[in-house]
């Protein structure tokens, strides 16, 4: 396969890195286990349908002074939950039962007993295990096993782990500014060595944070296309005179529920040269037919350069990774500063992603019922959702507020969400679908929705003119 000059520029960044004793190398420390087919997953139990413990995934109860205080808006500082007389059977007795919908448990996985039996077996064998940062001492042959799992998953070289996917998002972004800075030819870069990074003006947070952090350095030119509008990013790159170019795109977007244009963003890709980099948080393990997120759903793999995820959503788990080349995960395990100067994620919690992976690619009934339920939705409302995430905009706080209430009483956890996570008077209730719904679930949702909701009126909404950089 033809080099690209990506290629180039990340080699000659790490050979300067090199050249200047900075480049920084993983060393894994294997933790004996006395029955290591374990660690690969040989014992590892999957089912073919939906088990009881699944609807613990989303059955869930708060503490009747929490009920309160969120219908009289009144702020809680979690205290309520260990005070309701110090007795838990007091607190469970008079509890509020809630079906959720709000969360980003997709395939349900969290209360999966082969993923917690995985945490459990590697707590009892290694503890926390070492703790320290991935490039001292915490790096282990558990976390190499989950890396390449990921990257096998993902049809890249190579993955490397990260505290968070925020961490993840802004190791790349920070990655990416270094490439400037190293390869200028004098100590501050001049205007034809910056980097140009494009993006979606409804891009995540820490995509944000990161580009505002090397931005900073005036080592990167920025550009905020509209959300998914190809014709306004390739009229930008079209006038952009910097060679090194960036796009980087959620893949589906969190608030919004819409898909990245992929195909298209490909074709640009051609045209203009461009490393591609997507953020799959919300579409790891959801979309695509063995759960390799949404470049596999629209056949581009190959065509996305970087793909940061997240295993605290569909996986049910926690921590981030970066799926690249071997050579770009060099780049990131040196320049990354949220990588480099974070604690490495406990062993167990390394298992149990292994663990939940392996029950994700295998339990293929858990991604078709999400996308029944989405199917499901949209017949029962009429509103034309392409995803497991419905947003649906009700406008102002004031009424967000009153329909979460509402909903609240009727027994469903769905949150408002306002300003600054979404523009304002595009306030919403942001819906989440999960395989560990039933039919009978949405049926009874969309009862209590239609009675604070106007469907014909919510979703469907556009604030392309909303660049929150």
């Amino acid at each position: 396969m033809e080099k690209s000059s990506w290629d180039y520029w990340v080699e000659e960044a790490l050979e300067k890195l090199q050249s200047l004793k900075l480049l920084r190398s993983l060393r894994p420390i294997y933790l004996s286990n006395s029955k290591e087919t374990q660690v690969l997953g040989d014992d590892y139990e999957v089912f073919d349908q939906m088990q009881p413990w699944d609807r613990s995934s989303i059955e869930v109860s708060i503490s009747q002074s929490t009920f309160r205080n969120w219908l009289l808006e009144i702020p809680s500082s979690g205290d309520e939950i260990a005070s309701e007389s110090g007795v838990m059977s007091h607190v469970v007795e008079q509890s509020k039962k809630l079906l959720l919908f709000s969360g980003n448990d997709y395939l349900g996985l969290s209360s999966h007993p082969t993923i917690g039996k995985a945490a459990a077996k590697a707590a009892q064998e290694h503890g926390m295990g070492p703790r320290g940062s991935a490039l001292i001492c915490g790096y282990t042959n558990y976390h190499r096993k989950l890396e390449s799992s990921l990257a096998n998953l993902k049809k890249k070289e190579d993955c490397l782990l990260c505290p968070t996917g925020f961490a993840a998002n802004m190791a790349v972004m920070v990655a990416l500014g270094n490439i400037s800075s190293l390869l200028a030819s004098v100590e501050m870069p001049e205007k034809k060595e910056k980097i140009a990074i494009f993006s979606d003006a409804l891009n995540h947070a820490s995509i944000i944070d990161g580009i505002r952090l090397v931005e900073r350095k005036q080592n990167v030119e920025v550009h905020v296309y509209k959300h998914c509008d190809m014709s306004h990013l390739n009229s930008l790159l079209s006038t952009c005179v910097l060679r090194k170019k960036v796009v980087v795109t959620d893949s589906l977007f969190s608030m919004d529920g819409d898909f990245a244009p992929m195909v298209e963003l490909v074709e640009l890709r051609k045209k203009h040269g461009f490393l591609l980099v997507i953020d799959d948080a919300h579409g790891t393990f959801v979309c695509g037919k063995n759960g390799g997120g949404v470049a596999e759903e629209f056949n581009c793999e190959r065509d996305v350069d970087v793909c940061v995820g997240t295993l605290s959503k569909a996986a049910g788990c926690h921590g981030g990774f970066i799926a690249c080349s071997k050579k770009f995960k060099k780049l990131v395990q040196s320049r990354g500063r949220s990588f480099i100067f974070s604690t490495a994620a406990p062993v167990p919690v390394a298992a149990a992603a292994h663990a939940a992976i392996f029950v994700a690619t295998k339990e293929e009934w858990r991604r078709k019922a999400v996308w029944s339920r989405v199917q499901e939705f949209q017949a029962l409302t009429g509103i034309p959702i392409t995803s497991p995430i419905i947003s649906l905009i009700v406008g102002s706080e004031e009424k967000a507020l009153k329909a979460s209430r509402y909903m609240l009483k009727s027994g469903f956890h769905v949150t408002a969400i306002r300003p600054p996570t979404v523009p304002p008077n595009s306030c919403r209730l942001r819906v989440t679908l999960t395989a560990t719904h039933t039919a009978d679930d949405l049926k009874e949702l969309i009862a209590a929705l239609s009675c604070c909701i106007n469907f014909h009126e919510s979703g469907g909404h556009s604030f392309n003119g909303y660049a929150r950089l």
